[in-house]
């Protein structure tokens, strides 16, 4: 039975960060939880990431990513490519369904386990079921309001609650602040 879960957005606008996601797990066409937190504080609150896809892999993803951005002393550029490099390579690692949405106040990526290293240039960051929804909002209000980083995370993840059935209402949102 495949597990769908998850939406996870990130925007970065005026120098803040906020990084945000609902609390829906599904299996099948069963909700499973409705208060999930996906979204975790890295770096002493300097990193943001966020996880879709299965919980176990992400959470070994996560360690990984974390390991990495201490190895590199907090370059996230650098730990965020060698998350990449090693999930397509290790055998292990190349078997896990995850993604990784990751922000500070002045970059967002998104990693993939194809070893996809993405770096939006609006600096918008969505994975998960209702990613594409949650993304199309926050660029209409990025460019078209004068909502916060944080505002802008609320309202489009409010958009992909209305209209995916894998997302709920119950959001988790992060700041990080300059």
């Amino acid at each position: 039975m495949k597990v769908r879960s998850t939406t996870i957005l990130g925007v970065i606008k005026d120098g803040k960060a906020a990084l945000g996601g609902d609390g829906q797990v599904t299996l099948g066409n069963t909700v499973m939880k409705h208060n999930s937190k996906k979204i975790r504080k890295l770096l002493d609150g300097k990193v943001l990431c966020g996880f879709a896809g299965s919980t176990a892999d992400a959470f070994t993803l996560l360690n990984r990513f974390e390991e990495k951005l201490e190895a590199y002393r907090g370059n996230i550029e650098r730990a965020v490519v060698e998350l990449a490099k090693d999930w397509r390579t290790d055998k292990y690692l190349r078997r896990l369904e995850a993604m990784l949405a990751i922000i500070s106040n002045e970059k967002a990526f998104i990693v993939s386990g194809t070893g996809d290293v993405i770096e939006p240039e609006d600096n918008i960051v969505a994975i998960g079921s209702g990613g594409m929804y949650a993304l199309a909002a926050a660029k209409m209000l990025k460019k078209h309001s004068n909502l916060s980083a944080k505002e802008i995370v609320q309202e489009a993840l409010n958009t992909a609650a209305e209209i995916c059935i894998y997302t709920n209402d119950k959001i988790t949102i992060e700041e990080i602040d300059k």
